[in-house]
């Protein structure tokens, strides 16, 4: 059975993701739709980049991704569709595809231009229907990647800091984006957390200055309402407030500094 995963900015309150279910049932109408999320953060690809590689490891083979978040919608700006690790992708070229890029190995990379495989009329605001949901909706039901377009061995990658290790075995990395619950996840993994917490092992957080503490192992380690940093499930270092939101209570700028020292 045909599995297509949904990953857009265009929440549920609109028509939108319901006119890129329709498109896609109308060609491949025995395909399993998994909404994945519609609540990214307008224009956010940086969110959108970092939900996808977090769900990735989860689908098997064969599984059609469609993540469309698109500022430049209209624009001369690519679509792109890609094979990693057995699964498909198909994605406006702004940065999206950075974590699954870096972290899964390729297998095909194509420009979407066959229009043939697209709607007959293609709106300049909505790529997502006219031309990815079709291409993706192709792919599941078994067209091969190579008809899509030509090949490429290009596209854009966010250009985000990677941890920095300092001097006396501290660390420093930045905020990457927010969840629903507010936690503030960061670009430093546990793996990177390792060495220093190794050398270090009083070593405590800081966000933009702010000392969080030591790095906790649960929420419930500090009181309700109090600020801590610690490893989450996606196995990076967050900083979260028990039982609050640390992106209301600190509000930091983009790629805010975290610091472990």
């Amino acid at each position: 059975m045909p599995l297509i995963t949904l990953l857009t900015d265009f929440g549920t309150r609109d028509h939108y993701v319901g006119v890129l279910k329709g498109v896609i049932c109308q060609i491949a109408p025995k395909a399993t739709l998994v909404d994945i999320s519609h609540d990214v953060a307008p224009q956010n690809v940086i969110q959108a980049a970092f939900v996808l590689r977090q769900v990735w490891s989860w689908y098997p083979r064969g599984t059609v991704h469609l993540a469309v978040v698109d500022p430049g919608v209209g624009s001369a700006r690519s679509i792109l569709a890609g094979q990693y690790a057995g699964q498909y992708v198909v994605a406006p070229d702004n940065g999206l595809l950075t974590f699954v890029h870096h972290e899964f190995p390729l297998e095909a990379l194509h420009v979407v231009q066959n229009p043939r495989l697209f709607l007959q009329t293609i709106s300049s605001t909505f790529h997502a229907r006219d031309i990815m949901a079709p291409v993706a909706a192709r792919l599941a039901t078994g067209l091969r990647i190579e008809e899509v377009g030509p090949p490429t061995d290009r596209l854009e990658v966010l250009q985000l800091a990677r941890p920095e290790f300092l001097p006396a075995h501290s660390l420093r990395g930045a905020v990457l984006c927010a969840d629903r619950f507010g936690n503030l996840i960061t670009n430093i993994s546990a793996d990177d957390l390792a060495p220093t917490l190794r050398r270090r092992p009083g070593a405590e957080v800081f966000l933009d200055g702010v000392c969080l503490g030591p790095v906790r192992s649960h929420y419930a380690e500090v009181p309700p309402g109090e600020p801590l940093a610690l490893v989450g499930s996606s196995n990076l270092l967050e900083i979260a407030v028990n039982r609050g939101s640390a992106a209301d209570r600190f509000q930091p700028k983009p790629a805010a500094c975290v610091e472990v020292r």
